[in-house]
């Protein structure tokens, strides 16, 4: 059995994003006549009916947002997660909010139940693993959704992302640490093989090979767990190590406490830089050194431009860099 045609099926056959698709089918005056008459005969040709009292029905829920997180106990994502929701709530939308946990059956559990509730669009930070299972759901909806934070489905043009430069803060990251003198620098953290561990580290050996330094990769779950028991295996099988750029700074505190624990000092003996600026960083001690990703300015980037998407109809670009900046402080300063 075929199944029927889309909101956005309609939207590809006539070259227009699926919220100008919307806006004709609302009789919107924003909606040029050309381009209306472009969206009606995409819709005779391919045979979509709109189903007015299902629609009359999502717009009960008009000025609801999905936002689906993969982590809420990162305060990384929770710092995002808040300063969007503030954002939408200053233009008059709610957020209903859902932790996955990195549970990819969860997100498509909770994903489907937004789409039942009749949520206007998506904001995912996704768990990585069956990605159709979340994302197959919302294209045959017609929901406009961005991934963010993290990329897992290449079809950016039905899912635009956007997220901080990751590569350029690792690698002026690991140039900073060179410029220390630091000569062993090892990058802690990250799950093997997942594309935001590669490009965290990518500049991070991009800095290395081009300083004619071989890379020291300790890889393993983004935690504070994990770099406590980091520090001390660095120091028990790789002793000229003498600093570390971490995957984040969850990562990166837990070393700090691992410095400690085994009598290393930071900041002269081993300098350590983490990834995110999390407000731990400033209060810590001592301080640490990291790398701004100003996720609550990110956040509230990310509100306006899903609601240019929904209100005006102006698809995101596919792919979208923010500016991060590397935040020095003791635990990685000269001269420490």
């Amino acid at each position: 059995m075929e199944r029927r045609p889309t909101i956005i099926d309609v939207a590809r056959t006539a070259g227009v994003s699926k919220s100008t698709v919307s806006l004709v089918l609302r009789n919107s005056p924003q909606v040029k006549e050309e381009t209306r008459a472009a969206v009606r005969e995409a819709m005779a040709g391919i045979g979509y009916v709109y189903n007015r009292s299902a629609a009359n029905m999502r717009s009960a829920n008009a000025g609801l947002i999905g936002l689906v997180i993969n982590d809420l106990r990162n305060p990384f994502f929770t710092e995002f997660a808040t300063s969007l929701q503030m954002a939408l709530s200053a233009r008059g939308y709610a957020a209903v909010v859902a932790n996955t946990d990195e549970d990819p059956a969860l997100q498509a559990q909770v994903v489907s139940a937004m789409i039942e509730h009749g949520v206007s669009a998506f904001i995912i930070s996704p768990a990585y693993g069956d990605e159709q299972a979340t994302f197959g759901p919302i294209a045959r909806a017609g929901i406009p959704a961005m991934q963010v934070l993290r990329m897992v489905m290449p079809d950016t043009e039905s899912f635009p992302f956007a997220a901080p430069d990751y590569l350029t803060g690792s690698r002026v990251a690991t140039e900073h640490l060179l410029t220390t003198g630091a000569k062993r620098i090892a990058f802690v953290g990250g799950v093997e093989g997942r594309a935001v561990t590669n490009e965290r580290m990518s500049g991070y050996l991009e800095a290395l090979a081009s300083a004619g330094v071989e890379p020291l990769v300790m890889s393993g779950r983004a935690s504070r767990a994990f770099g406590r028991e980091a520090a001390g295996r660095l120091a028990a099988e790789f002793a000229e190590a003498d600093a570390a750029l971490c995957f984040n700074d969850l990562v990166a505190l837990g070393m700090l406490s691992g410095c400690a624990e085994i009598g290393r000092a930071v900041g002269s003996a081993f300098k350590i830089v983490g990834f995110d600026d999390i407000e731990d960083c400033a209060q810590v001690y001592p301080t640490l050194s990291t790398v701004r990703c100003d996720i609550a300015g990110f956040g509230e980037s990310m509100a306006e431009t899903l609601l240019a998407w929904l209100e005006e109809g102006i698809l995101p670009p596919e792919r979208t860099r923010t500016p991060v900046e590397l935040i020095v402080r003791d635990s990685s300063r000269a001269g420490s």
